[in-house]
């Protein structure tokens, strides 16, 4: 079994490895990228599963996951993903979830003292937008309008108008997800300043190889390596029909004897390409659209809405983001 690297701390099972560092989010705010150019590192171990969520106990979803969607559902499924680790490699995972979470922070310090956070924020406005179309695009939402579906909270924290596609429902609570300083003081609770780094989606945005060298630092890792830029996750296209998605996918998998009758004649008159490429045309062009424009009326009223969380956070991180982010020109 691999031996940490120094500064790791080992759980109660002799010899089994824990990781060392988490990239704990947010969604749509480049840990996707971040993840992608880590692994990278020759000094770094990170799974291919990127985003385990076991440490997050309240995620929990209403309806068992479909086919390779498995995630680790005990410790020790969740610890097997870094027994790859070599001695000198630091070991990581990223699980957007860790910052919303509320039962994260006191995982991830009873399982790794040491641990080292990172966590990314991005503009509240621009951030919910974009945590709209990709659950759009994947369909845990139904609601085009993100006027609509974020009026529609309160609703859904009763347990109503929950899209039926929809595995975690707090997850469309958007507003929830903004709460910054609620969110980075679990974290300052249980760890030390220092084991905290809060990066900024606009410095990730504006110049990627210095903010993946500043936490290649902050990891303790050679941060002189070459450094190849990833844009990763960047949500296009939005299911414009589930009722269609759902038929195709029913002729796909050959579910119903009419689409397995359907499947059966299709199968015989064309190659397995030629199938696969007229999927995915139909896909393009019949179940999916272009994004809606963006709102800018709701735009500023969500703008509005976040200003005292925006200043706290100012505060909170001694960098002032309501310039950096416009909220000083609201009026």
């Amino acid at each position: 079994m691999a031996t940490p690297p120094e500064g790791s701390d080992i759980s109660s099972r002799e010899g089994v490895r824990v990781p060392d560092f988490f990239i704990v989010g947010h969604k749509k705010s480049g840990t996707t990228a971040l993840h992608q150019m880590l692994r990278r590192h020759r000094q770094i171990f990170m799974p291919e599963l990127k985003e385990p969520h076991f440490l997050a106990s309240d995620r929990r979803p209403r309806f068992p996951p479909t086919k390779g969607q498995r995630l680790p559902a005990t410790l020790d499924e969740y610890l097997a993903l870094f027994a790859d680790a070599t001695p000198g490699q630091r070991a990581g995972e990223a699980s957007a979830s860790y910052l919303w979470s509320r039962t994260a922070a006191d995982a991830i310090a009873d399982l790794q003292p040491k641990a080292r956070i990172i966590a990314i924020l991005r503009e509240p406005a621009s951030f919910i937008r974009s945590q709209h179309l990709q659950f759009l695009r994947i369909q845990f939402e139904d609601q085009k309008s993100l006027r609509k579906a974020v009026g529609l909270e309160e609703d859904r924290r009763r347990g109503k108008h929950i899209p039926r596609r929809c595995p975690f429902p707090q997850m469309i609570l958007y507003s929830d997800h903004v709460h910054y300083v609620e969110q980075l003081r679990r974290y300052h609770a249980r760890l030390p300043s220092e084991q905290v780094l809060v990066l900024i989606y606009d410095d990730f945005r504006r110049d990627n190889e210095a903010t993946v060298r500043r936490v290649l630092e902050f990891l303790d890792v050679d941060a002189a390596e070459p450094i190849e830029a990833v844009d990763a996750n960047v949500t296009t296209r939005i299911v414009r029909s589930q009722q269609l998605d759902d038929m195709l996918g029913s002729i796909s998998s050959g579910d119903g004897s009419t689409s397995r009758a359907a499947k059966t004649v299709v199968k015989g008159l064309t190659t397995r390409n030629m199938r696969q490429r007229a999927m995915r045309m139909t896909r393009q062009k019949v179940v999916h659209s272009e994004p809606p424009p963006v709102d800018q009326e709701f735009t500023l009223e969500l703008q509005r809405r976040f200003l005292p969380e925006v200043e706290s956070a100012s505060e909170y991180l001694g960098r002032d983001l309501v310039a950096l982010w416009g909220y000083d020109k609201l009026g």
